[in-house]
């Protein structure tokens, strides 16, 4: 009950959080997701709706929530803390259109797939912005999702990024919008092109003032708080 209570707020607060933050009078358009970070998310959700639907038609439905779940959780704290800044901005067009047309998908598909195992919910934050039930409306299809690609994946390591400086917040117990001064990232040269990628975002999501990038053979990462 704890951990369904939990789901269930959580998927209450996201959804405020989003419908926040798009217009939902306008026609999703899944084309306006260009920045790399959204555009392996709407991959990565593709996918998700590719194995949940075949595990409803073995009736594996206990499969079917726990990769829902394991989405959603990475979704709410990775993703949306990586992109709410830009999705909120009122500079660079493309990446607001583009954060803000993969949040609007997310949450469509996401509100669409944890509906079985939690009917109340979903249909309170399904009603916030359409007009039928979500239990009447048509389970997430693959051509929802254009034809998108996603030639730089970036998302892993950004996200593996935002956790060392999560974390070393924790331990030095100061708030998480603290600053960074200084964050280091050594790695091999596909992880710092994902981090060169989705610079603006992470300094963002993280506070940081400065980035360094370092090639090495594996990822690692050094986060210089400001504690004064």
């Amino acid at each position: 009950m704890k951990i369904g209570r939990r789901l269930a707020i959580k998927l209450l607060n996201v959804s405020k959080f989003v419908l926040g933050r798009v217009d939902t009078t306008r026609e999703l358009n899944v084309t306006e997701v260009t920045n790399p970070l959204d555009r392996e998310l709407v991959v990565r959700l593709r996918a998700l709706v590719v194995e949940t639907t075949s595990d409803f038609e073995k009736y594996d439905y206990a499969r079917a929530l726990e990769r829902t779940e394991t989405f959603f959780w990475s979704f709410c704290d990775d993703y949306v803390e990586l992109v709410k800044t830009r999705a909120y901005g009122e500079s660079d067009e493309a990446g607001i259109a583009s954060a803000r047309a993969a949040l609007t998908l997310a949450l469509s598909v996401l509100q669409r797939l944890f509906a079985p195992f939690l009917p109340f919910v979903t249909e309170e934050v399904w009603r916030w912005w359409h007009d039928g039930s979500v239990h009447v409306t048509p389970w997430p299809r693959t051509d929802e999702f254009a034809s998108l690609t996603s030639e730089d994946p970036v998302f892993e390591t950004v996200s593996t990024v935002l956790e060392a400086i999560r974390r070393e917040k924790s331990t030095a117990k100061v708030s998480q919008r603290a600053k960074v001064l200084r964050l280091v990232v050594n790695g091999p040269s596909e992880a710092l092109h994902a981090v060169e990628l989705c610079d603006a975002d992470l300094r963002a999501a993280g506070s940081i003032e400065g980035v360094e990038l370092a090639v090495a053979s594996e990822l690692s990462v050094l986060v210089e708080l400001a504690l004064d």
